[in-house]
């Protein structure tokens, strides 16, 4: 990551840890930096289940709109649900998603294993963070579910930083707020031909999220 470039020695000493997404290359760009051995790397919990999600996604087009119309169907429009956790669904929509359940048990199967998931990545501590993983990984093990393998051979390449959420739990809602603050902002500037100056307001957003109106004039101030 170029901007890992941008520290000082001094800077990245303070540094304790970094919490990033399942991409190889931001894993890399830390452990290949000596100045930042000391460094945890946690991946936290909503990539992690991005990838989950996108198991679950891959078996509900594979059941629903590659076997003919009609299961078609009945699983168009159904993304969504499949995606959403069982605790922040409706009553109508669990009794819809039973339904649709019901139609295949592999698919059950995947989607119960993607909520037992989410319950461990929530454990209070790394032991019990890494039995539910230990109880995951057993069942994702299975070749003849071609998603749900993917999924295992990921949570077991990133099975340390994963731990590492349960040993150190990092804000991980602010950081996720941190995130689209950037993103929002590098959006909106339409490109930036100063690389330099990008990295400073970026900079200055992570250390003053602006809450206040003192925050907000200064960051105008940053820009003007």
């Amino acid at each position: 990551m170029q901007w890992l470039d941008t520290l000082t020695p001094k800077q990245k000493k303070g540094i304790q840890l970094v919490a990033m997404d399942m991409h190889e290359a931001f894993k890399n760009a830390v452990a290949n930096d000596p100045l930042l051995a000391h460094v945890a790397v946690v991946h936290d919990p909503f990539h992690v289940m991005k990838r989950a999600n996108a198991a679950i996604d891959e078996l509900r087009r594979q059941i629903f709109f590659r076997a003919g119309p009609d299961m078609r169907a009945v699983g168009r429009g159904t993304r969504w649900l499949f995606l959403r956790a069982w605790e922040r669904c409706t009553e109508q929509q669990q009794a819809r998603l039973e339904q649709l359940l019901a139609c295949n048990a592999k698919l059950a199967a995947a989607y119960q294993l993607k909520e037992e998931l989410r319950e461990v990545l929530a454990a209070p501590n790394e032991a019990a963070m890494a039995k539910g993983l230990a109880h995951v990984l057993r069942r994702t093990q299975r070749k003849a579910n071609a998603p749900l393998r993917k999924l295992h051979d990921s949570l077991l390449d990133h099975l340390p930083q994963i731990l590492a959420l349960g040993k150190y739990r990092p804000p991980v809602g602010r950081i996720e707020a941190l995130n689209n603050n950037w993103e929002t902002l590098v959006r909106r500037g339409r490109g930036y031909r100063d690389y330099q100056f990008l990295l400073r307001k970026l900079r200055f957003l992570a250390v003053n999220p602006l809450q206040t109106a003192e925050g907000v004039r200064a960051f105008l101030a940053l820009a003007a």
